[in-house]
């Protein structure tokens, strides 16, 4: 235990990167997922079929063979590129190669959770509101948004909650995070067991408050489509 407190600094300062890597990975998925949704229900034949071709790729590929074909893969074309222009190579971070490929990975699971949630909205009630003089804009944030994320939550919940977890793997490609470090640490102090166990109640620390906070908005606009109707 005594180890634990020594490297716990070391800890905390992982666990801030494992919560970044997560956020800013949530924020390029819920892009991609929205302008991939767009096109799947809007974007014509063409649209359609690069979502399908998307969407399947993600799913037939493991999350670990993603991350290492974009860190290594990613870098190696990046650099052939700039080397063609004689520019100097660069390498890429571990820390934003791992967003990207998350936020790849996911924005695949949000298409359809954006896509399910937009088909599930009453079309008496963007009817209504045509109805009532709104148009574009004032018809899309009054009527349209509200009702997406209503119906679009529960299912962004989840994927978020998997994000999470994902986050784990990209210590393998040298980020220093949570696992990356706690790993080291229980190496150097050689206790394993322990710095892991303590790895695994953050993890369940992230998940309970994360759980807690879209349970209260999944609630708020519940009842804000309850007075709608």
């Amino acid at each position: 235990m005594d180890s634990l407190i020594e490297y716990a600094p070391l800890l905390a300062r992982g666990a801030l990167v494992t919560i970044a890597l997560a956020l800013v990975s949530l924020a390029l998925a819920t892009l991609l997922g929205g302008l991939a949704a767009a096109a799947r229900i809007g974007g014509g034949r063409t649209g359609r079929n690069a979502v399908l071709a998307y969407t399947s790729i993600v799913r037939g590929v493991p999350d670990l063979v993603m991350i290492l074909l974009i860190y290594f893969g990613g870098q190696r074309l990046l650099n052939g590129l700039l080397g063609a222009f004689g520019a100097e190579p660069i390498a890429v971070s571990p820390f934003w190669a791992g967003v990207i490929a998350i936020g790849f990975i996911y924005g695949a699971y949000l298409t359809e959770t954006f896509r399910g949630a937009y088909m599930t909205i009453p079309r008496g009630q963007l009817e209504a509101g045509q109805a009532l003089g709104m148009r574009g804009l004032p018809l899309i944030g009054r009527v349209m948004i509200p009702q997406l994320i209503r119906f679009a939550l529960p299912g962004y919940a989840n994927v978020w909650q998997v994000l999470v977890k994902s986050t784990a793997v990209v210590s393998l490609i040298g980020l220093e995070d949570l696992v990356g470090l706690a790993n080291d640490a229980g190496k150097t102090a050689r206790e394993p067991f322990l710095f892991l166990s303590a790895v695994m109640l953050v993890y369940l620390a992230i998940t309970a408050v994360s759980t807690n906070a879209l349970g209260l908005l999944e609630r708020r606009f519940a009842l804000k489509g309850h007075h709608a109707r």
